[in-house]
């Protein structure tokens, strides 16, 4: 049986690494991020998460959990205004919604690749593909922790769990 409340320890501050990070790359984009409080365009349906995560949104957030889903078609911990039911809680790839993000794929020849994106309603100001390394989200680092957490509660299945699953779970 995992140890949860270490494990969240582990999570939370993870979490607030990821908080601080996201925090200096927001600041440097503040003109051009449209993103707060109602905005859901980036708040999908069947987003699945690390078990760890989920089981940390079910301990904390168990009041949520007997109230009804959002409607499918959008993330089901929505509130009718669009605002986020869980947000002290909320997983990892929600922290980092709209920021431009950066990450590495390997093209058609083998060969290594950097590709950036970011929120159309944030794509105002330079484009992505001009801006700093370091002005950017980049994805990988984290999500990498998150799954050696992962790992080593379920020894290296790295089992997921769609969050609308969460509801009467």
């Amino acid at each position: 049986m995992p140890d949860w409340p270490e494990i969240f320890d582990v999570l939370k501050a993870l979490y607030g690494e990821v908080e601080r990070e996201a925090k200096k790359i927001a600041d440097l984009h503040a003109e051009r991020l449209k993103c707060e409080r109602g905005c859901c365009d980036c708040c999908v349906d069947n987003l699945s998460v690390f078990e760890v995560e989920a089981e940390h949104i079910q301990q904390s957030c168990g009041d949520v959990l007997v109230q009804a889903a959002y409607p499918e078609g959008k993330c089901a911990f929505l509130d009718p205004e669009g605002a986020c039911r869980i947000y002290a809680f909320r997983p990892y790839v929600c922290r980092t919604q709209g920021l431009p993000l950066r990450w590495f794929d390997v093209d058609e020849d083998g060969e290594a690749v950097e590709l950036r994106d970011i929120c159309p309603l944030n794509e105002g100001g330079k484009p992505v593909e001009t801006l700093a390394s370091n002005s950017c989200w980049e994805v990988g680092p984290f999500e990498g922790r998150l799954a050696t957490l992962q790992a080593s509660v379920d020894g290296g299945i790295l089992r997921r769990v769609v969050l609308r699953d969460l509801f009467g779970a």
